[in-house]
């Protein structure tokens, strides 16, 4: 019974049949580790390995086999929880003799032709953990462009543990280098920012991990805000009022950017109607802001943030506000025309929102008739232009968007917004897009297209065809369908009929083969003794089938047989003539006869009627010694 059960599984293709190379590793008892990692000490040593058919263990210290009972000091079991995938070695308060060569041999008894692999774990009172140390400082800063190295050597560990690196982002920068423990990243960019560890194993105890985060420095998405006077409620800017302009940058790291402030071009320091603000260091984005307090025809000016990083390497962000009396908030429209707007399907849009204001704010594109993501995946999409370009328009892309201005690079007051209605225009889906239709001449032939969706739904036109002769067209009412109806067919009435159903984006087509082909015969292959022998070299066989469906089509006339040898190409073909109608279920029989034994056949059957052939089945005719009788 075993050898049958290996035989079974080595039949599987799909199954896995493979032994890998295993795996010791060595561990000491909880609670006992000191400096001198195995030194009297209960030592656990772990062999696993991975297989299809299951694996079995064995353990020898030198060339003597281990077993459990054959030494007091020693002990073999497998975990509970991980039965037939591990096997531990257990070596209670080691002494001089277990300090020797352990071999692991894993086997599974030469299934499908499997060798048995083996590992040795030399265990000597040297034997400890590995353990490593960074030559690097945490955090790196670095600027962009920069050469960073990151220096990682071993401090312990025997047998010698081997090094490597992993990054947070789950793979190293496909330019690092790495060699003997140190990994270099040259051209350092802002995506190769992240935490890097440094690994080392030994496959003594956990391995060793120490890490470093490495930190580009960088600036980016500089803005900017006028505030009015908070305690009046304004809108406006007012002479002999508070006005408060705001900027904000995104900093790496954060604790290194500063700010300063120009007017017209000459520095600008805090004074008691100038006051200058900045936020938390620590909080990014960062942000300065300037309190202009009881504001003066004097005030006006173009007044300039300036961000940078302490460390330096990388272009300031300058950020210029004009404030004067022609500063005035924003005020949103759509152009006249420009909603509802009207698209194909698979077509390009442009949305349009006029934002006039002194500075323009940027726009804020957003759905306003339902929670459902942007064009481009997020909520929101920003425009610098009052314009959001939607590129290859689905139709779920149909309804009302809003456009709004954010309080960025424009005024900190209540959101100005607009609604832009959004129209997709698709040709009808219909159904049935293709079907076939099998009927007898003189018969009656029905054909139905539905609409299942379209924009617009109404009005819709509808056009009958026969090839390209335009058979009959209307437009509908309040009916989704529409049909044609072939009161008596003719052989000339056999073809392609096609229903287009039209609306202002296109036509969604149905197609209808009307054909008098006969379906298929079903060969029966349940026939009692069907092969038989009366002479040395040829054999007979009962050929028996159904016909599908007889009477869908005219009557079938006769069955064009064709035989051949396999392996060969000529067919031989006979007609065998039908008499009457063909029964639902009925079984027909033919006898196949001069056939060579022990040659198969292939037989291919095909019924005819008045419009001619029908479709064809084949089967397999094989010779048999144990299938046949003498009659």
């Amino acid at each position: 019974m075993a050898r049958l059960n290996r035989s079974v599984v080595c039949s599987r293709s799909s199954l896995r049949k493979d032994l890998d190379e295993p795996v010791v590793t060595v561990h000491q008892s909880i609670g006992e580790a000191k400096e001198q990692f195995y030194y009297e000490r209960t030592v656990f040593l772990r062999c696993v390995a991975n297989s299809n058919p299951p694996i079995r263990y064995s353990w020898y210290r030198g060339r003597d086999v281990l077993s459990q009972g054959s030494d007091k000091g020693v002990e073999i079991y497998e975990p509970f929880f991980t039965q037939g995938e591990t096997k531990i070695l257990k070596l209670k308060n080691l002494r001089p003799k277990d300090y020797a060569n352990y071999s692991c041999i894993a086997s599974v008894r030469n299934v499908c032709a499997i060798a048995d692999r083996k590992v040795v774990f030399r265990l000597t009172n040297k034997t400890a953990p590995a353990s490593i140390k960074l030559l690097v400082e945490d955090p790196i800063v670095v600027n962009p462009g920069q050469t960073v190295s990151l220096v990682c050597i071993t401090t312990g560990g025997e047998p010698s543990p081997t090094l490597m690196w992993s990054s947070s982002s789950g793979s190293l920068p496909e330019k690092s280098l790495l060699k003997d423990g140190v990994l270099t990243l040259p051209a350092i960019a802002s995506d190769d920012a992240g935490v890097y560890s440094c690994i080392a194993s030994n496959n003594v105890g956990n391995p060793a991990k120490k890490s470093t985060t490495i930190i580009v420095r960088a600036l980016k998405k500089g803005r900017f805000w006028i505030t009015p006077d908070p305690y009046h409620n304004d809108d406006n800017i007012q002479i002999g009022r508070e006005v408060k302009i705001s900027c904000q940058v995104e900093a790496t790291p954060p604790e290194e950017l500063q700010f300063s402030w120009l007017k017209n071009g000459r520095a600008l320091r805090s004074s008691e109607r100038m006051v200058i603000t900045q936020t938390d260091p620590d909080i990014s984005p960062g942000t300065t802001n300037l309190d202009i307090i009881d504001l003066k025809f004097t005030d006006f000016g173009t007044y300039t943030c300036v961000a940078s990083l302490r460390g330096g390497g990388i272009p300031e962000i300058s950020i210029d506000v004009n404030i004067s009396s022609t500063t005035v908030p924003p005020n949103l429209t759509v152009p006249r025309g420009k909603s509802p707007m009207a698209v194909r399907e698979g077509e390009t849009v442009e949305l349009e929102c006029l934002v006039s204001g002194k500075p323009k704010p940027i726009i804020l594109w957003s759905r306003a008739d339902k929670e459902a993501p942007m064009p481009d995946g997020g909520m929101q999409t920003e425009s610098y232009d009052g314009v959001l370009r939607i590129v290859n328009v689905s139709r779920e892309m149909s309804g009302s968007y809003r456009c709004q201005t954010s309080q960025y690079n424009g005024f900190n007051v209540k959101p100005r917004e607009a609604l832009i209605e959004l129209i997709v225009l698709y040709p009808p889906a219909v159904e049935p897009v293709w079907q076939e239709v099998r009927q007898g001449l003189g018969r009656q032939v029905a054909m139905n297209c539905r609409v299942l969706r379209a924009h617009p739904s109404r009005v819709l036109r509808y056009e009958w065809r026969l090839g390209s002769r335009l058979l009959h067209a209307g437009t509908f009412d309040s009916r989704d369908d529409t049909d044609y109806t072939i009161r008596n067919l003719a052989r000339e009435g056999y073809g392609e009929y096609t229903c287009d159903i039209i609306n202002q984006a296109g036509p969604g087509r149905c197609t209808f083969l009307v054909t008098g082909k006969a379906y298929p015969p079903e060969f029966y292959y349940d026939t009692y003794n069907p092969l038989w022998q009366n002479r040395p070299r040829v054999y007979g066989y009962k050929l028996q089938w159904t016909q599908m469906n007889p009477n869908a089509v005219d009557r079938i006339m006769a069955y064009r047989l064709g035989i051949r040898q396999t392996g060969q190409q000529r067919w031989w073909e006979q007609e065998i003539p039908v008499e009457g109608n063909i029964q639902k279920g009925e079984l027909i029989t033919h006898n196949l006869t001069e056939l060579i034994r022990p040659e198969a056949y292939v037989v291919r059957l095909t019924p005819i009627t008045r419009f001619g052939e029908g479709d064809s089945t084949t089967r397999i005719v094989t010779y048999s010694e144990m299938s046949h009788y003498d009659p």
